[in-house]
């Protein structure tokens, strides 16, 4: 009864703030959330750089994925520094992937792909879980079982998304389609329900010229549907049945990005069918394939309460912070927004 009431209360978390998110994000006031000033220009305006509401959810995205991860692998039993162990070198090396293949598709060097990252996360996974349990799984009399662990990323990884994509909304990236563009249908679905941005320096007016524009609401669709499937596949971890929650999470969120990509009116690359869309596919083969290949159960019952009774620890906790203020400091600081900063004395209050 306890998984079920703290799902519960889960979603209605993630639920007030997806209906907060998405009536409030698109507006021109949620790009920017601090403006620093760095050098004074020769006519005494200071020349400042921009802090984005686009690293704010970015790295609460980074953070919340992991604390879910290591709920899941706490609630079986493994030690913190093993879980550890396997989540840091995939998110750090992902976080690399997010900037270094996203440049590469996409001919731009300041661009991240969420896209890009989950491929290299699905491809690496594997081999860090054996490296692990080879090296200091042995040295530390522990076993990191990798259809479990391989189902807590993907699981961490919807989860992490899903809130990732609030942060597109502030940015004004991953845009849809302009529904006048859409057929008829879609037109239909997405009349009442859709997205207008605003403010000429959201990535949908400088890039896309659709400043005040209707357009597919991608962004929460994706939201809601990784969101979702994170809690639908979480409860299934947490009954035992890893391999199903693998499985699901595989199949609903790599399904989808591959179909979302059509309803997207960002660059994606050239082709009708765009890189990050053959990423997908190879990397859900790849991944149900490592699903079917290790069928050695593991004889550990998820334990949630002791899942979460392991985050308290308060090492982790500022663990959690620094990693916070990392993927903030990586994704936070605009390369392509500036600001001029005029700092004066208010007379009447001197």
């Amino acid at each position: 009864m306890f998984n079920e009431i703290f799902i519960l209360i889960l979603s209605g978390l993630i639920s007030l703030l997806f209906f907060w998110a998405f009536r409030t994000l698109p507006g021109e006031s949620w790009q920017i959330i601090a403006c620093l000033p760095v050098r004074k220009g020769s006519d005494g305006i200071w020349i400042g750089i921009n802090l984005t509401y686009y690293g704010f959810f970015n790295a609460l995205a980074y953070v919340f994925a992991v604390v879910m991860f290591l709920i899941m692998i706490g609630s079986l039993g493994i030690p913190l520094w093993g879980a550890l162990s396997v989540v840091l070198p995939v998110l750090f090396i992902c976080m690399w992937a997010s900037r270094f293949i996203a440049r590469w598709v996409e001919k731009k060097p300041h661009t991240f792909s969420v896209g890009a990252a989950s491929f290299v996360g699905i491809i690496i996974a594997p081999w860090i879980i054996l490296l692990v349990n080879m090296t200091l799984g042995k040295w530390q009399t522990f076993h990191v079982p990798m259809i479990e662990t391989m189902a807590a990323m993907m699981i961490a990884y919807a989860f992490g998304e899903g809130i990732g994509r609030l942060a597109c909304i502030s940015f004004g990236c991953c845009y849809g389609k302009p529904l006048i563009d859409c057929d008829p249908f879609i037109r239909k679905i997405f009349r009442r329900w859709n997205f207008v941005f605003w403010g000429r320096t959201k990535k949908i007016a400088y890039a896309g010229q659709l400043e005040g524009h209707a357009v597919v609401p991608i962004q929460a669709l994706t939201a809601v549907i990784f969101a979702g499937t994170g809690l639908l596949s979480f409860y299934l971890f947490n009954k035992g049945f890893a391999a199903a929650a693998l499985i699901v999470t595989l199949l609903i969120t790599q399904n989808w990005r591959f179909v979302s990509e059509f309803l997207r009116a960002d660059h994606r690359g050239n082709g009708r069918i765009s890189i990050y869309q053959i990423m997908t596919l190879l990397a859900m083969g790849y991944a149900i394939m490592i699903a079917l290949l290790d069928t050695k159960p593991y004889v550990a019952i998820p334990n949630l309460v002791a899942g979460l009774l392991s985050l308290w620890n308060p090492g982790l906790i500022m663990f959690l912070g620094a990693l916070w203020v990392v993927a903030f400091n990586y994704a936070g600081k605009s390369s392509v927004t500036c600001s001029s900063i005029d700092i004066q004395i208010i007379g009447k209050n001197i």
